[in-house]
This record gives C-alpha cells, sequence and structure tokens, in this order.
C-alpha cells in the first residue's frame, strides 16, 4: 500500500482527513503543536515522525489544515491486530484519544496478519534503538546546552550556500532523528509512573495518590514545566541575572514548537513584560517546594498506616516518580533547545537566498533544494503565505475529527463544535452539567470561569478565576499561581497542565474535550481535579468581565 498525502503543493494546502476514512485526535498532539504549522515545521515534524512508523502504508500522524493530528484507526487497528479486544485497545489508547462519546464509532484499516509479520522486525529494532538512547540520556543532557550554543554560531557565520546544506545532512538531521529515541528512552519509565498513580488511589484516595506522586521538583533539580516561572522569582530575588534566565530558558515559550516563531530571547521587550506579569502572580518558590514535601510526608503517613505491609515495597516506586518525570522533562526541555538551532539554520538559509522569513513558507527538502540553486517551488511561497495566514485565523479545530474535514465551512457555520466533527454522524452535545475529563491535580473548588484563547491574554485572568483553555504549555505556566483551578479541552494525566497544576497544588481537569465549547467568562464552576469534572454551577452572562 502506498502512504497518501493531503499535500497541495501550490497552495500549501494540506488536509490528511482526505485521505480516507480515519478518526484523528488532538488530545495529545495539540499540546506538543499547539500552533498551525507553517510549511517548514511540519515538514520536518513528518520526517521524525516517519522514522518512528512501523506499519508499512499507514501513517500514525497526519496535518489537517495546518494542525497536527495522531491518527487514532491506525494506532486501534493495530492494537486489535495484536489480539487484543476493541475495548482493551480503547483504554489502552485514551490518552490518545481523550474523553469521547462511548456510542462513538472508530473506523478500523485492514491490517491483515502478513502487515503485522512485515512491522514486528521494525518494532523490535525501534524498542532496541529506545533502549540505546535512555543510556545516553544522561550525557545528552550534560552536553546539549553548549552543543547547541556552539551549533548556532557556527550557522550564524556559515557564508556558502553548499556548507549549509552539508550542515544540514551532517549535523542537524543526524541529531533530529537521534531525538526520537532519546525522548522514546526517557519516557519509557513513565509508563510504569502512570499504573502506579492509578494502584496508589485505589489503596489510599485520589488525593493521597496525587501527593505522592507530586513533589517532583527539588531545589538543585527542578521540572523543566517550572523551570520559567521558578527562574523568574529567582530574577526578581537578585539569586539569577536576566542573561542567566535567557540563556537558561530564553528558547521556552507559547510557541516554541513553531520553527517559524521568534524565541523569547529574540525580543528585546519579552523580558520586561514577563516581569510585569510576574508582579500580579508572585511565586514564593521556597514555601511552594516546602508544602509540597509536607503534603509527601502526611501522605506517606497515611499510606504506612493503611498498607504496613506494602509500604517498604511502594516507597521504592514512589521514589523513581521525581527522577523519571525530571529526566522525561529535561529530554523535552533540551530538544526544545535544539528548535532554536534548527530555527537558525532555516533564517541563515533565509538570508542566503534572500527569500527572508519567507523560507518557513518551504519545505525542508525545498529548502534544500533551492539552496541547490532549484528554486521552482518559490514561485509558490505567494499562494502558500495566504493558506497558511487563512489557517491561522482559524479558530482552533475540534479535538476529535472523522470524514473529510473542510475546516473554513466548519468556521463558518455559527453552530460548530469544538469537541468533536464527524463527517457521517453529528453526536449531540451533551445537556448535562458536569463536563468530564481526566483527573489532573486532585482538590475541590468553586470559583468564576476566564477563557482563554492564548497565554498573551493573561493580564484578563484575575486571581482566584478558574482558567479554561484548549491546551496549555510552559509558555502558560506563569499565569497558573493566579488561577484557582485549570480546566483545558487537550491533555491527559502526564500532560503539561497536570503536571505543572499538581506540582503548585491547583486542582486540574484536562482532556475534557469541550470545555471550551460548554462554557464561557463569568460562568460559575465547580472543579474536581480528583474526580476530572467540571459541575456548571451557574451562567455570568449577566455579570461585568
Amino acid at each position: 500500500m502506498t502512504e497518501k498525502s493531503g499535500f497541495e503543493p501550490t497552495t500549501g494546502a494540506w488536509n490528511d482527513s482526505l485521505t480516507g476514512d480515519f478518526l484523528w485526535s488532538r488530545n495529545n498532539f495539540g499540546e506538543a503543536r499547539p500552533d498551525v504549522m507553517s510549511p517548514f515545521t511540519y515538514s520536518i515534524t513528518e520526517k521524525v515522525w516517519s522514522k518512528v512508523s512501523f506499519l508499512p502504508g499507514y501513517r500514525l500522524s497526519g496535518n489537517i489544515c495546518g494542525r497536527f493530528y495522531a491518527n487514532v484507526s491506525v494506532s486501534l487497528s493495530m492494537l486489535v491486530a495484536l489480539g487484543k479486544s476493541k475495548e482493551t485497545a480503547i483504554e489502552q489508547i485514551k490518552d490518545l484519544l481523550g474523553n469521547v462519546p462511548s456510542q462513538l464509532d472508530i473506523p478500523r484499516v485492514p491490517m491483515p496478519r502478513s502487515t503485522m509479520l512485515m512491522a514486528l522486525p521494525r518494532m523490535i529494532k525501534l524498542g532496541l534503538k529506545e533502549k540505546n538512547g535512555a543510556k545516553r540520556v544522561p550525557e545528552f543532557l550534560k552536553t546539549n546546552p553548549k552543543r547547541c550554543r556552539e551549533m548556532r554560531r557556527k550557522i550564524q557565520n556559515i557564508q556558502d550556500k553548499t556548507e549549509l546544506i552539508d550542515y544540514w545532512s551532517n549535523n542537524l538531521e543526524p541529531e533530529l532523528i537521534d531525538g526520537i529515541w532519546l525522548l522514546g528512552g526517557a519516557t519509557q519509565p513513565l509508563e510504569a509512573t502512570v499504573k502506579l498513580r492509578k494502584e496508589l488511589a485505589e489503596m489510599v484516595g485520589v488525593a493521597d495518590a496525587n501527593a505522592l506522586s507530586s513533589n517532583l521538583s527539588i531545589e538543585d533539580d527542578l521540572l523543566a514545566s517550572m523551570g520559567p516561572v521558578v527562574g523568574m522569582a529567582r530574577v526578581v530575588q537578585g539569586k539569577m541575572s536576566q542573561a542567566e534566565y535567557l540563556q537558561k530558558y530564553g528558547y521556552r515559550g507559547p510557541h516554541e514548537a513553531e520553527i517559524s516563531m521568534p524565541r523569547p530571547a529574540e525580543d528585546p521587550e519579552w523580558f520586561a513584560r514577563q516581569l510585569a506579569d510576574y508582579e500580579q502572580s508572585p511565586v514564593n518558590v521556597d514555601a511552594l517546594l516546602a508544602e509540597r514535601q509536607h503534603e509527601f510526608k502526611a501522605a506517606w503517613e497515611r499510606l504506612q498506616e493503611r498498607c504496613p505491609n506494602k509500604a517498604q515495597k511502594l516507597r521504592r516506586k514512589i521514589d523513581q516518580i521525581g527522577p523519571a518525570a525530571r529526566m522525561r522533562e529535561a529530554v523535552r526541555d533540551e530538544l526544545t533547545r535544539f528548535l532554536w538551532v534548527e530555527r537558525e539554520w532555516a533564517l541563515r538559509a533565509g538570508a542566503l537566498t534572500d527569500l527572508g522569513n519567507d523560507i518557513f513558507l518551504l519545505t525542508i527538502d525545498e529548502v534544500l533544494d533551492v539552496l541547490s540553486g532549484v528554486e521552482a517551488a518559490t514561485v509558490n511561497i505567494p499562494a502558500r503565505k495566504e493558506t497558511y495566514d487563512q489557517y491561522r485565523a482559524l479558530p482552533t479545530y475540534p479535538m476529535i475529527i472523522r470524514g473529510n474535514f473542510d475546516a473554513f465551512r466548519w468556521a463558518a457555520d455559527p453552530n460548530r463544535r469544538y469537541d468533536i466533527y464527524d463527517a457521517s454522524v453529528v453526536a449531540p452535545l451533551s445537556a448535562s452539567s458536569t463536563i468530564t475529563g481526566f483527573a489532573g491535580a486532585a482538590g475541590r473548588v468553586e470559583g468564576r470561569v476566564r477563557l482563554l484563547d492564548a497565554p498573551e491574554q493573561g493580564e484578563q485572568l484575575r486571581p482566584g478565576e478558574i482558567l479554561v483553555a484548549v491546551t496549555t504549555n510552559v509558555g502558560w505556566t506563569p499565569l497558573f499561581p493566579r488561577a484557582a483551578a485549570v480546566v483545558t479541552d487537550v491533555g491527559a494525566p502526564l500532560s503539561h497542565a497536570a503536571i505543572v497544576a499538581r506540582e503548585l497544588g491547583i486542582p486540574a481537569v484536562v482532556g475534557c474535550g469541550s470545555a471550551t465549547t460548554r462554557l464561557r467568562t463569568g460562568d460559575r464552576v465547580r472543579v474536581d481535579g480528583g474526580q476530572g469534572t467540571v459541575e456548571i454551577l451557574g451562567d455570568g452572562h449577566s455579570l461585568e468581565i
């Protein structure tokens, strides 16, 4: 079978929903790639994912009108072909799928035994690469910051197009692919963490399980997601200079995954804005860490009293949670740092070809062609820019998509839904007063909703309000201390919102699918992060907001 692509080179339109009857989900992918992707960014993303695809003829991910989606149909079909029941398979990919109606039909693709037999050797090979990646993580974390600085300086000084091509082929592309195995190796230990949290919840309750699996940051080894907000506190306290902060965190921001977007360290006014925001929600780092440690100690003592025979064995497992989580976050952090190197290379290509920032409207292979003197693709730049700008002007698409999806027709529909789009069946929007998601961070709180489309709207969030968003990433972290709770459409128990909320002691419900559809700023809600529910208590349409 030949893989299909929904890419139209002339206009830059990219719609993989047109390639077959699949069910697509953004539940995890929406956090990793929250923005509309430029052709350059997605072409690199696709290059990476092609290396982890082990099923001949099938793609595990796709681009729907500029946004990154997982092909759930292929994942489900693969698990069923391996002998899993449909119900077990759906439960296994729940984090990928998110909370969707149980009656939603997930189309499957033909997965004959011969296909799986062809895939098994590649699966084994990929697994071995991830194991080898796990062994190399410590050295990678130690050397990557310096290596990235040196690579950026080297790229900035390249004056010859051929040299720039060689630098991509011999340096950047190998590092890019190698990052897959490093991240895969760093992620493996967290599978045991998810199982342990469920086990603890059954034994001691969700709140104590939450406390025992939080407390991930320690004074000299912070969780990477917490780094920027804690680093800003260090600057205010005089414990870190602005230059040190930018060197350590200047590549982290809300648009860090989109290579065409500037990094915070490239914006001279960025730091002043962050300091102004910090004054609205200052963080007492020492008190924060002390509070998490106190909660952990109290929960541990209760576990010892309730389960004395299992306590010692459980403690060994619990003690592995923090290091495993910090390692995974650290690897993701360093791979994000490497994105700045890729951006530097693209900017240099733009300078040497006189295309400037238009270089991001070409795919990586087209950029290499242009550097080689083959400029055919450049005639498509104006049309692609128009398409890209049109995609960016659209609302965020539904979390779940099945069938052919026309983003412009969907956006023009006044009754459009943001949780599910099914071209064959229109499932009714729930009339229940309760929205259900994943239990992200335990705690129960009532408050008024503040619905935000982007972290740049953060000044609208008032202390004590419930932050509701499609998804969050590290660029949203400075807003969390101001929020009484966090609710997202996209996400799973190991998503950014859940992890950071647990570290800050803020209730969170993630992966709701329809929270931004059903809630409006001013609505009064009760958030139960332990149960994964958001109860609508009343609307705030008459409030002055």
